[in-house]
């Protein structure tokens, strides 16, 4: 071999220059087996590889369905989530383009029927299925209020309520007495009081029901007019192809600048004088607390994570760089907090609760964050947030949207991942490793009840707001890929 050839090692980097020269489909089969073999272990790098390989998946799909590739991208997507289940983010990753081509469809379509909708405005009214319709009634159906409207008595009083013959809307009636009350009339009629407003009469008055009312009925209805969105453009100029990259190179954007505007948050949150733990070599930890020295002084106390990211600690702590990740070339080398005038103590983690009734605030990374508001993060991270709780110290993590799942956790045993017991107790020890069964968890699952606050590229959250947030994101028809 000549002198100054060097062996690329499989990872990130290597899988990203191969993607530029390599067919889509040995490129997923190579991602696969990275996946399997956990040569690409961490989230951001499992999401940079996913988005890079679904924009080159879509690059080369021919047509224009846009039913076909929401089909392809699914197919990709079982694929590598199947290779690494607990790689929550692979998942997260397809869902947002699998919801980023039907946002594209449907904004289109959109479009096309607002233009319809206004070249026939003069002429006719338009009513499609896909737009609300006029409502015959001066109380919408979706409202609490039309049920507690009053019933009719006869064929007379059901015509005088009707509108008329010319088109105009009946004028309001006067005010109704409540059952509760004295009624002067035996002719007046019978009406709910409003502390009957949630409650469902039996027999719901349909009269006033106008045409294409979304009753449970025609639930399936509104579920193919769902799938009909997905057109095909065929016959048309419009590119769904090119409108979905430009969506996923905007996705690249987000995951390269996810750790940048969570460090522009830093300030708020770190104050002058306090003492901050944290846990593991996290690179977007270290951005926060490093934008929060400019202004700040402050004391970091880390702890060691042993077993498992202890090399990667020391590293970070001494050259700014994780050691685990120096052959990919996306992970920036920061310098160290003790370069930026952070005082930086560093603890065993058996020494975490004895420590933290001197400790200000925690902040802590994670691997996935779940719908529920919990987390998957480093072992040791439920120790630490338990701790916390204990001594009423609050709890932050930083984390990206992009981490955000709208998987919930069933069983919280499936999340975790277990690694090497060798690293725990030696195999030397063979007549101790005979009487004990050794595991060594690589992920705790902390619950939403630990954790005080969630910081991300949007701003911070509290844990029991981020439903709204995988709403905003994530569509339910992609939910089960």
């Amino acid at each position: 071999m000549a002198e100054g050839t060097a062996i690329a090692t499989p990872g990130l980097s290597s899988f990203l220059k191969s993607l530029k020269t390599t067919p889509v489909e040995p490129s997923v089969a190579y991602l696969i087996s990275l996946l399997k073999r956990r040569q690409i272990r961490n989230s951001r790098q499992c999401a940079v590889a996913t988005t890079a390989l679904l924009l080159r998946v879509v690059g080369e799909f021919k047509g224009k369905d846009s039913a076909k590739l929401v089909e392809r991208i699914r197919q990709v997507g079982r694929r590598l989530t199947s290779a690494q289940p607990r790689e929550v983010v692979v998942g997260n990753i397809v869902r947002r383009v699998l919801g980023l081509v039907r946002e594209v469809v449907e904004d289109h379509l959109d479009a096309e029927t607002n233009a319809t909708s206004d070249i026939g405005h003069n002429s006719q009214p338009h009513n499609d299925s896909l737009s609300r319709p006029t409502l015959s009634s001066t109380i919408s159906t979706f409202s609490p209020l039309k049920h507690a409207t009053a019933e009719p008595l006869d064929a007379s009083t059901h015509q005088s309520e009707t509108m008329s013959d010319s088109g105009e809307l009946p004028k309001r009636p006067g005010l109704l007495t409540s059952h509760t009350s004295y009624v002067p009339s035996s002719s007046a009629p019978l009406v709910n009081s409003l502390f009957g407003l949630f409650s469902h009469p039996d027999t719901p008055s349909t009269s006033n029901t106008p045409t294409g009312h979304q009753s449970p009925d025609n639930k399936g209805m509104l579920t193919s007019l769902n799938l009909e969105r997905l057109a095909d453009f065929s016959n048309s100029k419009f590119d769904v192809k090119a409108e979905v990259m430009d969506g996923i190179r905007e996705l690249q954007d987000e995951l390269d600048q996810s750790d940048d505007l969570i460090a522009a948050n830093a300030l708020d949150h770190i104050h002058s004088n306090e003492i901050i733990l944290t846990h593991t070599a996290s690179t977007g930890v270290q951005k926060f607390l490093l934008t929060a020295a400019r202004k700040r002084k402050f004391t970091v106390v880390h702890v060691e994570t042993f077993p498992h990211d202890h090399t990667g600690t020391h590293s970070v702590l001494l050259t700014g760089k994780n050691r685990d990740h120096s052959g990919d070339s996306e992970e920036d080398s920061f310098k160290p907090l003790r370069a930026a005038g952070i005082q930086v103590v560093m603890i065993p983690d058996s020494h975490v609760f004895a420590i933290m009734s001197q400790v200000n605030k925690v902040i802590l990374a994670t691997h996935t964050v779940l719908a529920n508001g919990g987390l998957v993060a480093a072992s040791g991270a439920r120790m630490i947030a338990a701790a916390a709780k204990a001594h009423q110290t609050p709890v932050v993590v930083v984390s990206g949207v992009y981490k955000l799942s709208p998987v919930y956790p069933f069983d919280i045993d499936e999340l975790i991942e277990y690694g090497d017991p060798g690293s725990v107790v030696p195999y030397e020890d063979g007549g101790f490793v005979d009487l004990v069964d050794v595991e060594n968890p690589l992920y705790d699952y902390v619950p939403a009840d630990l954790v005080d606050l969630y910081i991300t590229n949007l701003g911070g959250h509290a844990p029991s707001y981020l439903y709204r947030i995988v709403a905003d994101h994530y569509r339910t028809e992609d939910i089960n890929l």
